[in-house]
């Protein structure tokens, strides 16, 4: 009963529901002059809305109840008992960039393209970028990515990939073109803040560092792959892998439909390169991931396949959201028409990194199995003979979202504190030249604060 009581609220999460909390506190734009300094110079180039603040603490502990963040779309993605700094005053930004589908409901505007740009008072000279995982929104990983990146001193920029919820396929004109979109909304805004960060600061940031969990993790490698002039590095978080011709999720997940329907076996999902240690988790993933995640991205790039489900929409409803569509048991994206596969090569991946990228995945990813994933990208990455860029660290039992490790702290691991050390073993290799410990398992340790702590090196065994 435990896991079938997150099912809900995932689902809300899901379907773009916006919780947005009360105003700020009397006082709370007014700040201090050093904080807020240029606040009222500050423009976001191309921004159609902007509303600008200055802000006593940028961080979740002080934008908690706010109409600044919104802890709701951030449920699930951390673990119980994981710190967090605070204590960060500055400027954030809010606003959103010309588009026409209106998917995103936060603060009233009906606008996707939302974005929220957050500038330290102390800058260290950095920049960080990052998209929404899953069909979340522009705040959802303010506690997992920004309280850390802003307590380091770095400006940071978030966007909502320019549609949400589970119904973001229906925007686009063809096949393939909303998840196209994320990676324009990236870049867009990457060019943008680092033209608000001169505006506030005098001048440009001298590193910028792409990051992101789950679909922000394949922003990750788009933008290093096809915009690497924008960035010194990335950390890519269990990033989505779409390749022309497969693996991708419409390869691994149609099996797991099947067996909903009682029409395929465990060991069938064993052969789809799911883990055989994650099958306790598989019944939390039948109800709240498998079959939504399926018919929504099978109605994004193969809508042909069953006009009638989802239709026009995933669902008005929890149960029908989650609900899979039954023929997508059967379904083979190998036999599919060309078009389908055409549809994916707008997005697919290629390996071909221009700048450093650090790579985590766990071994009991129940979304995106890693055998299927993190594994066949790296081997396209030493493919492109760009393996000297990159550094590639399995995390033992380590699954998609570290909101689980609460329902299991004996059988899981959390990935944010090894997602942390990776982030700082990056910069240390932009900034420094020291490079990073070679690919390998990072083992769970038997004892200590594995919520808090990961050390890259730490038990860890060479891949």
């Amino acid at each position: 009963m435990r896991l079938i009581r997150g099912v809900p609220l995932l689902a809300a999460l899901l379907a773009g529901l916006t919780v947005v909390g009360p105003a700020a506190p009397a006082g709370a734009d007014t700040g201090s002059p050093a904080p807020c300094a240029r606040q009222d110079r500050l423009r976001v180039p191309g921004a159609a809305h902007q509303e600008t603040a200055c802000l006593p603490d940028l961080t979740t502990a002080g934008l908690a109840g706010t109409r600044y963040t919104d802890m709701a779309d951030q449920a699930g993605l951390s673990a119980k008992g994981t710190r967090n700094p605070s204590g960060v005053p500055g400027i954030q930004i809010d606003g959103y960039f010309p588009d026409d589908s209106r998917l995103n409901a936060t603060h009233g505007w009906s606008h996707d393209a939302q974005f929220v740009i957050r500038l330290p008072a102390h800058w260290n000279g950095g920049l960080v970028v990052t998209g929404a995982p899953g069909t979340r929104r522009q705040y959802s990983t303010d506690a997992l990515i920004s309280d850390h990146v802003l307590a380091q001193g770095f400006a940071y920029a978030a966007t909502d990939k320019g549609n949400t919820g589970p119904d973001f396929f229906t925007d686009g004109r063809e096949p393939g073109e909303a998840v196209a979109e994320w990676n324009r909304r990236v870049t867009e805004l990457t060019r943008a803040a680092k033209q608000a960060v001169r505006q506030r600061y005098g001048r440009a940031p001298h590193r910028t560092y792409m990051t992101g969990i789950s679909n922000a993790g394949y922003l990750t490698r788009w933008q290093l792959e096809n915009r690497p002039e924008l960035y010194d590095g990335g950390v890519d978080w269990e990033g989505v892998l779409w390749t022309t011709r497969g693996p991708h999720l419409l390869t691994s997940l149609p099996v797991t439909v099947a067996r909903s329907l009682g029409r395929a076996s465990d060991d069938d999902l064993i052969d789809a390169g799911f883990a055989p240690g994650s099958r306790f988790l598989w019944p939390y993933h039948e109800k709240a991931y498998w079959g939504l995640t399926q018919k929504i991205f099978r109605a994004e790039f193969d809508p042909s396949y069953d006009p009638r489900c989802p239709g026009a929409t995933a669902g008005t409803t929890v149960e029908r959201i989650l609900a899979p569509c039954a023929s997508d048991a059967s379904y083979d994206y190998a036999s599919r028409p060309g078009s389908v596969h055409r549809a994916v090569a707008k997005v697919a991946l290629t390996g071909r990194i221009g700048k450093p990228l650090i790579t985590l995945h766990g071994d009991l990813d129940t979304l995106l199995p890693i055998a299927t994933d993190s594994d066949v990208y790296a081997r396209m990455i030493n493919g492109r003979g760009r393996g000297g860029l990159h550094r590639y660290y399995t995390v033992q039992d380590g699954t998609h979202t570290d909101g689980l490790y609460d329902t299991y702290p004996d059988r899981l691991r959390p990935l944010l504190p090894c997602y942390r050390s990776a982030f700082a073993a990056l910069t240390r290799w932009v900034e420094e030249g020291a490079a990073p410990p070679s690919d390998r398992t990072i083992a769970r340790p038997a004892s200590g604060d594995v919520v808090n702590s990961c050390a890259l090196t730490e038990s860890g065994r060479p891949r």
